[in-house]
């Protein structure tokens, strides 16, 4: 299967402070994975890392995307080859409106499909305003994920989709991005996996202590999560692969 991410021992910092250390990981085109991983675990940081963001200094390994090294590369231009993502947290934009977006994410995007996709998340009436000013927490998320199905990039990064959301919130969030999802790769990053009740991936990852440290069963992972928690997740799945 043709790798689409690869991340070769990869050691990031943020000032000082040590985030990922040993971290591996690889990703096909076409696949659909989430990576857990405790508050605190490097998770956000590693999509900061991958888009090449100032500040989160790679001291050691490299990233590939689409076959192409792009550790060195500035954020803009990694965009360009296909990495498109939504942030836990993104800013208010004043003087931008979400239709104005859809066009930078898509340059050309006839004003009748950007309506059908603002319809599809309940945002029609949000295309007219500065993008997420006086949005609710749920309409953020909403916004977000509306900008990466207008950009249809190769590789779409979601930085916990069911963050500070409803469930009502949830399940539409949830909905929608497996819709997208069949027909392209993505990376979802979750600390609770309350969406994985409504998409479908086919890996699940534990990023604890700075690296990978098991994968497998996605169902199988997050039970033995939300059961023992996450060290006592990564305790037993280590003790299972060393019993192998």
């Amino acid at each position: 299967m043709d790798e689409l991410l690869r991340i070769d021992d990869l050691e990031l910092k943020v000032g000082a402070r040590t985030i990922l250390n040993g971290f591996h990981f690889v990703l096909h085109r076409g696949e659909k994975a989430v990576m857990f991983g405790p508050n605190g675990a490097g998770k956000s940081s590693l999509i900061y890392a991958i888009l090449g963001y100032p500040g989160y200094q790679v001291t050691r390994g490299k990233i590939f995307f689409q076959g192409r090294d792009i550790t060195e590369l500035p954020t803009n231009e990694r965009v360009k080859l296909g990495l498109g993502v939504s942030f836990q947290n993104p800013p208010a934009i004043r003087g931008i409106k979400l239709s104005e977006m859809l066009n930078v994410c898509r340059p050309g995007i006839s004003p009748d499909e950007a309506a059908r996709r603002a319809a599809e998340l309940n945002l029609t009436d949000f295309l007219a305003r500065d993008i997420n000013l006086g949005f609710s927490g749920g309409e953020v998320k909403r916004s977000e994920l509306l900008q990466i199905i207008a950009q249809q990039p190769a590789l779409a990064l979601f930085d916990e989709p069911d963050s500070g959301v409803d469930l009502e919130n949830v399940e539409l969030l949830g909905r929608r991005i497996n819709a997208y999802l069949k027909d392209n790769s993505g990376l979802i990053i979750t600390h609770q996996g309350y969406i994985l009740n409504f998409i479908e991936v086919t890996r699940a990852c534990v990023l604890y202590d700075g690296r990978v440290v098991c994968s497998g069963d996605p169902k199988g992972i997050l039970e033995d999560i939300r059961q023992k928690g996450y060290e006592g997740c990564v305790k037993c799945r280590v003790r299972k692969n060393d019993e192998k």
